[in-house]
């Protein structure tokens, strides 16, 4: 009961009284049905062919570096909001786009990094997601009330785009092989 059940301990300060006074497992139930409802979209999705289909949408607008780039970044926070979990969204966008860059001859250190910023540090901006339900769960202060202040969370997916397009420490696999060798 003591791991299921709220906890309270009494410390003789209020403030401290309040930080470690928790709902215990209870508390988290939400965002864990959450995170079961995403793992079975997840799963429905691939398994129904939908990622592919988004895929090939994509593909339409990936003609230069920088396409690629904000397609990928594009669809990890399409799947994000739509997902409701991080770690379904980082998988699928990673899993959608891992031939493209192979078959267009990108490093896969490109895939991970755009995965990152259209996924990770955007996750905590959404208030459905998991990271935004989590971050105001324990927090208590609402997704819109620290969204301003996430400047990092806001910039690093323009900034990825920006990057591809001045193509700034971008290679292709086999330009990565020539500069080893040259020296």
């Amino acid at each position: 009961m003591t791991f299921y059940d709220s906890t309270s301990i009494d410390t003789g300060s209020e403030m401290l009284n309040g930080l470690v006074a928790t709902n215990g497992m209870s508390g988290m139930l939400n965002t864990i049905w959450l995170i079961l409802c995403a793992m079975c979209f997840g799963g429905a999705m691939t398994g129904s062919g939908m990622l592919q289909t988004i895929t090939t949408f994509f593909l339409h607008f990936m003609k230069k570096t920088v396409s690629v780039v904000a397609s990928t970044i594009a669809s990890g926070l399409i799947l994000n909001l739509t997902t409701a979990d991080q770690y379904i969204s980082i998988i699928l966008t990673g899993n959608m786009f891992r031939d493209v860059y192979r078959d267009k001859g990108y490093e896969s250190r490109l895939l991970s990094r755009s995965v990152e910023d259209g996924v990770t540090v955007t996750s905590p901006l959404i208030p459905w997601n998991t990271c935004g339900m989590t971050q105001a769960t324990i927090l208590g202060v609402s997704t819109f009330t620290y969204l301003p202040y996430c400047f990092f969370n806001l910039i690093s997916p323009l900034m990825s785009i920006v990057i591809a397009m001045l193509g700034y420490k971008i290679y292709r696999t086999n330009e990565k092989d020539q500069d080893i060798t040259t020296g």
